[in-house]
């Protein structure tokens, strides 16, 4: 599913105003931000683990080897020898598993404040104050379609440009992600970009992920040609137990 762009509105409504009007810059958007953080796919309570095959290509290499994620969230790998290639199939298990956690808004967002910047074809701002000051969203339809966050003395930049609908909530199918000075605003590393592919699991277990394409443009003063591509793929996916 992409997710259509909006042209923005010239009128600036109040927070009053109907379902998908403009919101007017300033006001409160609290609840429309609420709807859209609930509205991402998490897993259910009582979460088990699974486990299957897992591959990595790039160019001409692949690699396989085995895994499991446990209920704990840990994320073993087995059968990868290149040290390099078994961290980044564990880093990307783990970096999925993470945002399946479900946690309350309140737990998660109670000490910040979300007022409405400007609305354009990504969404509307979305200006985080309180505790998460200095963080930016958009948002649109109820899903969050732009991150700017400070995380560990740096910035990460993400817009999704297409969701998967899962029928309990949506999960980010293609998105770009850019890290970034927090003082100077400058690039660290080159733009990567994501086009991530869930199933659910047998007899309505969870939505995991089944691949993920990483492709990474060169940072700024090198070669031209030196994107680089990673595919990762798990297969035989199972429920553990």
């Amino acid at each position: 599913m992409t997710i259509a762009p909006t042209a923005e509105s010239s009128s600036a409504p109040s927070s009053s105003a109907a379902p998908g009007a403009t919101p007017a810059p300033g006001s409160d958007l609290r609840q429309a931000f609420q709807a859209a953080y609930e509205n991402r796919y998490t897993w259910e309570p009582g979460f088990g683990g699974y486990g299957g095959r897992c591959l990595w290509m790039q160019g001409a290499r692949r690699e396989e080897g085995r895994f499991t994620v446990g209920a704990d969230l840990k994320a073993t790998v087995t059968g990868l020898d290149d040290e390099e290639v078994h961290k980044a199939v564990a880093s990307q298990l783990w970096e999925v598993a993470i945002h399946r956690v479900r946690r309350p808004f309140e737990q998660t967002h109670g000490a910040n404040t979300f007022s409405a910047g400007d609305t354009d074809t990504i969404g509307t701002e979305v200006i985080v104050g309180g505790k998460g000051e200095g963080d930016r969203y958009r948002i649109k339809d109820d899903v969050v379609t732009m991150v700017h966050r400070h995380i560990h003395g740096t910035v990460v930049t993400i817009f999704t440009t297409a969701i998967t609908d899962t029928g309990a909530g949506y999960l980010s199918h293609s998105y770009t992600s850019q890290y970034s000075d927090p003082a100077t605003g400058e690039p660290r590393g080159g733009r990567s970009t994501f086009t991530d592919t869930f199933v659910a699991l047998p007899d309505g277990g969870p939505w995991v992920l089944s691949e993920r394409v990483v492709e990474t443009e060169p940072a700024a003063g090198e070669a031209a040609d030196g994107s680089t591509s990673q595919t990762f793929r798990f297969e035989e996916l199972a429920p553990l137990g």
